[in-house]
């Protein structure tokens, strides 16, 4: 069966970098098209805005395409930022913004009560509208300050439960094993295989 081709949505290129990683060898992975608007992602959930980007992107390239959206759910602040992860802090807001608002947002809250989750919905859009989706969950709690140089996002504050404590930007590849964006595109990959 011959490798299936997706044109990615995502234009972040630490995300692409991951995606390919565990899509290796289950997918060829296609750069999303040059001159290619924005897409408005105002769904009311993760599930919402991935479709919204995988059916843009199919629709502009006219090939089958993949998106993803991710949200980092932290209990003490009533799931937030969830599906508001990226413009936490502003809708242009760094990566270091948002960190630092989550921080500020958790001043004071005990290391017990910071327990947290992320979660990622993958969605493969096909031109004749079929879908497949796929989904990945990781639990953990955000530390009390970042730690780490790699990864990106929230992967300096979030240390997952299944770890050894490490922040997933203290961790190298063994962060794919158990992220929920490795769990989602690992289950998309199985139900990719199987179709």
């Amino acid at each position: 069966m011959p490798t299936p081709e997706l044109v990615i949505a995502s234009a972040n290129p630490d995300k692409v970098a991951e995606i390919g990683i565990v899509l290796e060898k289950l997918a060829i992975l296609i750069p999303r098209p040059e001159g290619m608007p924005d897409v408005v992602e105002d769904g009311d959930d993760l599930e919402d805005n991935a479709r919204l980007k995988a059916a843009a992107v199919c629709e502009f390239a006219g090939k089958s395409a993949v998106a993803d959206d991710t949200g980092l759910e932290i209990d003490a602040l009533n799931g937030a930022p969830g599906v508001h992860s990226a413009r936490f802090a502003g809708s242009d807001a760094t990566y270091q913004q948002n960190v630092e608002k989550v921080l500020t947002e958790l001043d004071g809250v005990p290391i017990g009560q910071r327990t947290a989750r992320f979660k990622t919905v993958a969605i493969v859009r096909y031109p004749d509208g079929k879908e497949l989706i796929a989904k990945g969950t990781v639990e953990g709690h955000i530390a009390q300050s970042p730690s780490g140089e790699r990864g990106f996002g929230y992967d300096p504050i979030f240390v997952p439960v299944e770890g050894d404590g490490s922040t997933f930007a203290q961790m190298g590849k063994e962060k794919h094993r158990f992220s929920h964006r490795g769990r989602a595109f690992r289950n998309l990959g199985y139900i990719l295989a199987s179709n």
